[in-house]
């Protein structure tokens, strides 16, 4: 007679993935003659890896759950963006646009912005875009013919920063920062900052579609033949002139960071679902 707590008579069995509800074929296999369950167990085993791989991993876009708390990720969201962008442009530029992009900016307190970057035949375009109410809030142009520098590396911060940032990014100049006013560079609402600072959209790997707005180095390249080609075209002081670009690390002069340190870790940046309010 069997006890409780007693393992005689239990067999080893194989385990399957989760979700993996339907029959494999290995398992309508029969058993040769002359061979044990406990034989068999170690051979089921070994191949198991593959079929769990293929089972949980079926494409590169990890955890799409995570990224639509995001409104740019609502179905025609981004599309009425990049409408709404391109109605401005011919409206006001009549110019055309030669690409459109999903971007985070880092400003010069090191918080993070959603922006909707656009480059046009003669100007770099950088969108506020309130992805709740699909309305533009602000715009920033910048002409490319007064781009003299574009500088790509890691970030850099002072010892005593809360809120070092780990990665790399791309900071684009059109002028020189040792001419910015002292309040413009304290206030952290300026707009005179004489560069833009900018990194990848945390949506970058929601989908295919956001893979190829939100790609840093697609970005880099146009930017970089834009600015080369409205120098050559450019009447002004700068004609003829190469802009200059360089990898070196991007420096952060944020010596406390305690107000980014807040903003960036609830994405205050962003235009995200918070959830409701109440009971």
């Amino acid at each position: 007679m069997s006890t409780i707590g007693s393992f005689e008579g239990f067999q080893p069995v194989a385990l399957k993935p989760d979700g993996d509800d339907q029959p494999s074929e290995r398992d309508s296999l029969p058993m040769e003659e002359g061979s044990s369950g406990r034989d068999s167990v170690p051979s089921r085993m070994a191949r198991q890896p593959s079929v769990t791989e293929s089972v949980l991993y079926p494409n590169p876009y990890t955890r799409p759950h995570c990224t639509r708390k995001y409104f740019v990720t609502r179905p025609g969201a981004i599309e009425t963006a990049r409408q709404d962008l391109k109605n401005h442009v011919d409206e006001t530029m009549g110019e055309a646009i030669q690409g459109f992009w999903l971007l985070t900016e880092v400003d010069h307190w090191n918080n993070e912005k959603e922006r909707v970057v656009a480059i046009t035949d003669n100007t770099l375009l950088i969108c506020k875009y309130d992805f709740i109410m699909l309305s533009c809030l602000q715009f920033q142009r910048i002409p490319l013919s007064s781009i003299c520098r574009i500088c790509l590396g890691k970030f850099a911060f002072p010892g005593t920063s809360l809120d070092k940032r780990q990665g790399e990014g791309i900071r684009i100049s059109w002028g020189k920062s040792e001419e910015q006013s002292f309040l413009s560079r304290w206030n952290p609402w300026s707009t005179e900052v004489p560069y833009a600072t900018f990194i990848e959209h945390p949506t970058k790997n929601s989908s295919e579609k956001f893979s190829e707005i939100c790609k840093m180095s697609a970005f880099i390249a146009k930017l970089v033949s834009a600015v080369q080609n409205a120098h050559k075209t450019s009447s002004g002081p700068g004609r003829g002139q190469e802009v200059m670009v360089s990898t070196e690390p991007i420096l952060m002069e944020t010596y406390t960071g305690l107000m980014s340190f807040i903003g960036n870790r609830n994405k205050l940046g962003y235009s995200l679902a918070r959830g409701s309010i109440g009971f």
